[in-house]
């Protein structure tokens, strides 16, 4: 399992980078500013929680019976998409209603944060 988050989390960083090139270059003149704003947060939180996953991965090569580690990351990988990539369809598209997705991703990255942070202290 460690080398499965640690892989997601670079294959998502690398991913961060292409997204945020593309932000940057392709999209500044089609873009309004607000949807530019709204896209380069998914990228933000897609970047962070892709480094989240390499810690994961990192820390589940000293605690490899954690449960809770793992549940972490899978909702790390939930959290991408339902945050992340509901930010960057409603920037490209102009749907609103992808915004109501968002909140769910937020909630799921809470919830991976929490999980690590149980999972390593409570770790034997």
């Amino acid at each position: 399992m460690p080398r499965t988050f640690l892989t997601i989390g670079s294959i998502n960083a690398l991913l961060c980078v292409a997204f945020g090139a593309f932000g940057a270059h392709g999209l500044k003149q089609r873009l309004s500013t607000d949807m530019l704003a709204v896209y380069q947060t998914g990228v933000q939180y897609h970047f962070y929680h892709s480094l989240g996953l390499i810690l994961i991965g990192l820390v589940l090569f000293h605690l490899p019976k954690s449960k809770h580690l793992v549940i972490s990351g899978w909702l790390m990988v939930a959290g991408i998409v339902l945050f992340s990539v509901s930010l960057y369809a409603l920037s490209l598209t102009g749907i609103r209603g992808l915004g109501m997705v968002t909140p769910f991703g937020g909630l799921a990255f809470l919830s991976a944060w929490g999980l690590f942070a149980y999972g390593v202290s409570t770790a034997k």
